[in-house]
């Protein structure tokens, strides 16, 4: 059975294939298109799946698509009847619905097919089943408590469920206008980050400040005895409006969520250009407070609903690895699972593998342990690559040389990093997921305190307040951290040891943490044989690991690769087993 999972018409759009209930390949539309967070169809995504499948639409049984418009209808149309401030937002999701219909004949017109021959039959999938669907039944538990949290999906916020083998069943949810997704990004634009998907830059700034405004916080998400929430939605825009959302050639804009009673509160919001002040960082931290109060609350209470040592999560919100840090030491839970792509990117997968399990029957059960789903690229393709920028290459006073053993390539590379350069690192399949994880990479000394400063300035170009992530030898890992729980997606923030901040300073944190992946050498052999003889050199088992991109999506191929090196200030880039560093170095 093949499926085509899709999250369509909306940010971070994407396409997978599932083969008989494995996942084969997953891709981001933005990676191709180069527009973060493109939303969409993802017609190129799509073409791409297929090909890397080696079959053709024809040949998908099932597409399944992470939205139904349909489900929680009711609702839907009481608030937006309602109001007549809300004739706009329904009229939009109305057109969202029509877009769904077509959406058989809009990817049939793009792949160049008649829609007559198209007999792939199209599944809708609630979009909150669909995140769910994406962390547990792709998890290493046969059975879990699995939360869902995130902005908005088919009206709800949250959904929390009971998952076993290879099914799971509906426990309770939150629904418009409440929402923790919606609190973070409202905060995060009153802070004066605009861009779709900007909340972690909050959470960067939160270590800053402290938690002065806490108690005026929950005032505004209040804590419920059922161990759900709820909003004070005098102080938000969507209760009256809608969410407003457009999308700018791909990428989507969102309007102001904040609305006036929260600009009397706190102050003027904080304009996009605008200094940094001892009062934001503070409104971040309080952010960041209330966000986890909230968070664990809805933890807590489901672990005494249910008595499950393990727990499935998925949804925006789930990307805020600060709060999944502290998983282990606020909640009883024992294990946790956290996907690589728990946003909703993540939905194409979580609608493929739901169809997957509802229609075949099947009680075997697929485990995503590896994030390495996108495009891979031979060392001909490189070398194609590297031919067409060879002027390029040439005027720049650039070397290329081929090292046949990997060990010699990691040995090399190793030296270099001990050495003080910035490394772009290029190899195998792309991550899956917002996370660099070590395939699309930029890699530098962790000791040297000062990288942060030289990163920002010659190839990142980011705001001053925001960490660098360390990747870490998986078996070193209880060494150097306040865990030790494997991290293998870089979705949970730990607490360096005190004796060894000092040694890394440039992957701790003003707080002590860092944001952490650690490299298996099951999963990612060569990562992992880099870090260890970056090891051998320094005593030190871990590497600065920050996205290989400046200021746009994480490189996807040999192209991206060589036109971010040659816009950047790195000093060496290692594509494959071919390395390009200045001559005379």
């Amino acid at each position: 059975m093949i499926i085509l999972g899709l999250n369509a018409y909306h940010g971070d759009s994407s396409a997978c294939i599932v083969v008989d209930g494995k996942v084969i390949c997953a891709i981001e539309e933005e990676r191709i298109r180069r527009i973060k967070h493109w939303a969409g169809l993802p017609t190129e995504s799509i073409k791409w799946c297929l090909t890397y499948a080696g079959i053709s639409l024809k040949d998908v049984d099932f597409i399944a698509i992470a939205r139904d418009p349909s489900s929680h209808l009711y609702q839907k149309l009481i608030t937006g009847l309602s109001r007549s401030s809300m004739h706009k937002f329904v009229a939009d999701r109305l057109a969202n619905v029509l877009k769904m219909q077509d959406i058989k004949l809009a990817i049939s017109q793009a792949l160049n097919m008649d829609k007559n021959e198209l007999k792939t039959k199209l599944v809708k999938v609630e979009h909150h089943k669909a995140h769910i669907a994406s962390t547990f039944l792709v998890s290493p538990f046969e059975e879990a408590a699995c939360i869902s949290v995130d902005g908005f999906g088919d009206f709800l916020s949250t959904m929390r469920g009971v998952g076993k083998d290879n099914k799971f069943s509906i426990i309770d949810w939150v629904e418009y206008p409440h929402s923790l997704g919606v609190f973070y990004t409202a905060l995060t634009q009153y802070l004066g980050f605009l861009n779709y998907g900007d909340e972690y830059k909050v959470m960067g700034l939160s270590a800053y400040g402290k938690p002065l405004y806490l108690n005026r916080f929950r005032e505004i998400v209040l804590l419920k005895d059922n161990g759900l929430f709820e909003l004070n939605t005098t102080y938000f825009n969507h209760a009256e409006k809608g969410v407003e959302m457009v999308w700018k050639e791909g990428s989507p804009l969102v309007a102001d969520l904040y609305s006036a009673k929260l600009i009397e509160e706190f102050g003027p919001p904080r304009k996009k250009e605008e200094d940094i002040t001892e009062h934001h960082m503070n409104i971040a931290s309080s952010i960041q407070a209330v966000y986890e109060e909230a968070f664990f609350h809805l933890l807590n209470s489901f672990y005494e609903k249910t008595k499950l040592d393990s727990v499935a999560l998925a949804g925006g919100c789930i990307q805020n690895s600060l709060a999944n840090g502290k998983i282990f030491t606020k909640t009883p839970f024992k294990n946790i699972y956290i996907p690589p792509a728990s946003y909703d990117a993540g939905l194409a997968i979580g609608a493929a593998i739901f169809v997957w399990h509802n229609e075949s029957k099947s009680k075997d059960r697929f485990y995503m342990s590896n994030p390495y789903l996108g495009p891979v690229y031979s060392n001909d393709d490189i070398q194609d690559a590297l031919h067409a920028f060879d002027n390029e290459l040439k005027k720049e006073n650039y070397k290329v040389q081929y090292v046949e053993s990997e060990e010699d390539l990691c040995n090399e590379v190793a030296s270099y990093i001990a050495g003080g350069k910035i490394i772009g690192w290029f190899q195998g399949r792309t991550e899956w997921g917002a996370r660099a994880l070590g395939n699309r990479s930029i890699l530098v000394d962790p000791r040297i305190g000062q990288m942060k400063d030289v990163l920002n300035d010659r190839v990142k170009r980011r705001e001053w307040f925001r960490p660098f992530a360390p990747s870490i030898l998986e078996e070193y890992v209880g060494e150097w951290f306040e865990s030790s729980f494997s991290v293998p997606f870089m979705e949970k923030v730990y607490s360096i040891k005190k004796d060894k901040q000092k040694l890394i300073p440039a992957v701790c944190h003003v707080d002590g943490t860092g944001r952490l992946q650690t490299v298996s050498k099951d999963i990612n052999h060569r990562y992992h044989k880099l870090i260890q003889c970056f090891y051998g050199l320094t005593g030190v088992p871990l590497l600065l690991n920050t996205s290989f991109n400046d200021n746009e999506p994480i490189v996807n191929s040999p192209k991206d690769a060589i036109q971010c090196f040659l816009n950047t200030k790195m000093d060496a880039l290692v594509l494959g087993n071919y390395i390009v560093i200045k001559n005379g170095t």
